[in-house]
């Protein structure tokens, strides 16, 4: 299967090195590329992409707003489970975890490494997310502990109160990033085991993906401070 791959971002220049990068993929394509949100929503319903790789600071309507009414439009079925990865520079831009609420599949930084990205892209078109561990823990605990309100939401409390004492062990695995093999290795479990623990999670907490886990575990106090 070839993955068609929507280029979004206001800079033509970095639109044009990451096409490179796909084009040169026997298993890729680029179906098409937009410099605002607006059109990256258009972009969608017209190309149907597989993935998006969406920059948040853009004109017109960025990247965080354009994720949500794609994501909305996924949701509705009005265009197929298009996957979003967010490409963000850490130094200047916090955005990314808002775009994560929003339904992105994950973030990446600007310089991502070519492989990386080629990989990162290859992953959220089979289901996965893509997350850094160091680099989500520390955009996290930027964002979110900035927040101390969202740590005592009871409505948090009262959806992480859902999970049994495993299911709770395995989502502060799954918050650190590790993959299933890792968390299978680590808890003497098996891989299947643990893949049927954390789709029950998502089910519970009514969560789109092991992205939106971490930032749930964040929000409720399960990770990076007490609840």
């Amino acid at each position: 299967m070839t993955v068609s791959v929507l280029l979004v971002d206001d800079q033509a220049l970095l639109r044009a090195g990451f096409a490179m990068v796909i084009g040169s993929q026997p298993d890729m394509r680029v179906a098409a590329q937009a410099g605002n949100g607006r059109e990256a929503v258009e972009a969608v319903r017209a190309h149907r992409p597989d993935v998006v790789l969406m920059d948040v600071r853009m004109p017109e309507l960025d990247g965080l707003a354009a994720t949500r009414e794609i994501t909305a439009l996924a949701d509705s079925g009005r265009v197929p489970d298009t996957k979003i990865i967010v490409l963000t520079t850490f130094d200047t831009d916090e955005y990314a975890v808002e775009a994560l609420r929003a339904g992105a599949a994950g973030f990446l930084l600007k310089d991502v490494q070519p492989e990386v990205l080629l990989d990162s892209i290859r992953t959220v078109t089979r289901g996965g997310a893509v997350i850094a561990p160091s680099t989500t823990r520390r955009l996290l605990d930027a964002t979110l502990l900035a927040a101390p309100e969202r740590r005592s939401d009871p409505a948090h409390q009262a959806r992480l109160a859902t999970l049994t004492e495993r299911e709770r062990e395995i989502l502060l695995e799954v918050a650190t990033g590790d993959s299933n093999a890792e968390i299978a290795a680590r808890m003497y479990l098996s891989e299947a085991t643990v893949k049927t623990h954390v789709g029950r999670i998502l089910a519970k907490l009514d969560l789109r993906d092991r992205v939106q886990a971490v930032v749930f575990a964040y929000e409720a106090g399960l990770v990076g401070g007490s609840s």
